[in-house]
């Protein structure tokens, strides 16, 4: 049997509409959050995961969904994602982790992105309409 790592993800807007996304290293962008730790629930995962790396205070909702992502050939991630809703202003730092931060709109996203994201944020909107 398998056994793989699990990263909690946040679909975040800003007040403006656009989603916040992060460049990794490997020159993707991808949802803020993170490798969830012994003891912490999701929600408890994604607060302090978009605390650390972009230094902003959010509201977990509503899950979203789950999926097995290859990061790289032969590395498999548990990825699940949640709706997010900002909580105070949105005066982001970014964190040592990511190259930079991004603001797109829901329907120009990058085509450096993997597509379970992609759907993420999809369903996401189609879940706040």
């Amino acid at each position: 049997m398998s056994t793989y790592p699990v990263s909690i993800k946040g679909v975040l807007r800003v007040p403006t509409g656009e989603v916040v996304l992060l460049l990794n290293e490997r020159e993707e962008w991808e949802l803020p959050g993170g490798r969830i730790e012994r003891g912490e629930s999701s929600a408890e995962c994604l607060i302090r995961e978009i605390a650390e790396e972009l230094n902003l205070r959010v509201e977990v909702g509503d899950p979203i969904d789950t999926y097995l992502f290859e990061v790289v050939p032969g590395k498999h991630v548990f990825i699940a994602t949640y709706a997010c809703a900002l909580v105070g202003p949105f005066e982001p730092t970014v964190s040592h982790e990511h190259k930079r931060l991004g603001l797109f709109a829901p329907d120009a996203l990058p085509t450096n992105m993997p597509e379970g994201y992609r759907a993420s944020i999809a369903a996401a909107l189609k879940a706040a309409a």
